[in-house]
């Protein structure tokens, strides 16, 4: 199982690059809220290794600055594969939300949703590229494993 997260979290790091690119050369033609959704969708994975990390957590919709949208991208990446090969994936982890309230959770769980929700916001985010007369990315798992 450790394997396919590893290939999974791969998978969305590349994608996360693609789509910062893509919007990196779109700059001024590309929507505020297509940013605002990289951001969210960056800030949300690293809010979820923070909660398994015990460590600080970002604004869920924090704007980021976009000189740092990289290194937040790739050290998301790095401590996501930290987590998942020192951590058991059974593990319950316990956790607040963002309205405070508490819940508990699988690991596997947590990382299959970090993997999920990326993915959701990504789709969104293409359709605001499209909306903006930017040709979207194809940022589905089968292609990604076609280039590889």
């Amino acid at each position: 199982m450790k394997e396919k997260f590893i290939k999974l979290f791969k998978y969305n790091q590349v994608m996360n690059i693609k789509v910062i690119d893509l919007l990196t050369i779109n700059y001024n033609k590309i929507s505020e809220k297509a940013l605002l959704l990289l951001s969210h969708t960056l800030n949300a994975h690293q809010i979820w290794n923070a909660r398994i990390q015990k460590e600080k957590e970002f604004a869920v919709w924090q704007l980021n600055d976009w000189n740092f949208v990289r290194s937040i991208n790739e050290n998301n990446y790095q401590n996501t594969l930290k987590i998942i090969e020192n951590d058991d994936l059974n593990r319950i982890v316990i956790y607040h939300n963002s309205k405070g309230d508490l819940f508990e959770n699988k690991l596997e769980d947590i990382l299959f949703h970090v993997i999920n929700h990326s993915t959701y916001h990504r789709a969104q985010i293409a359709t605001e590229c499209r909306s903006n007369g930017i040709e979207p990315l194809i940022s589905d798992y089968i292609m990604f494993k076609r280039e590889i």
